[in-house]
């Protein structure tokens, strides 16, 4: 797989993704369903979302690992939440963290939504390529 990021914009080197990425000759492409902070009994963990987060990464990192793919190879990551606002005040450190530990640089969309599955304040749905 050969991938590459467009960021035609001097300001795209500080958001932590790309503008654009191009994929060629991937060997195979994982379209990941959105992920929240969901136990393994089926239940949204019902505390604040910056806990959500923590939970819901690991769930795409499992759900990823699992599929045989990397999280490295993410090529976009959409991020839905109930509050934008509450999702740059208390997450955003946690979501930087989480690229710069697999090297991603992703397409993204954040969007604010009224609600999500059950009492979850932040879900992420991933694209990722081998």
């Amino acid at each position: 797989m050969e991938k590459r990021t467009i960021d035609p914009w001097k300001w795209g080197e500080y958001t932590n993704s790309a503008q654009a990425v191009e994929v060629r000759q991937p060997e195979g492409t994982l379209y990941c369903s959105g992920q929240v902070a969901i136990d393994a009994n089926g239940q949204v963990r019902d505390a604040d979302m910056r806990t959500q987060l923590v939970q819901t990464i690991q769930n795409v990192e499992q759900l990823i690992s699992e599929a045989g793919y990397d999280c490295k190879n993410i090529v976009r990551l959409n991020v839905f939440t109930t509050s934008t606002a509450e999702f740059f005040t208390t997450c955003v450190d946690v979501y930087q963290n989480f690229t710069a530990k697999h090297g991603m640089k992703q397409a993204t969309t954040l969007v604010e939504v009224k609600g999500l599955y059950q009492t979850a304040t932040v879900e992420l749905e991933a694209t990722v390529v081998k």
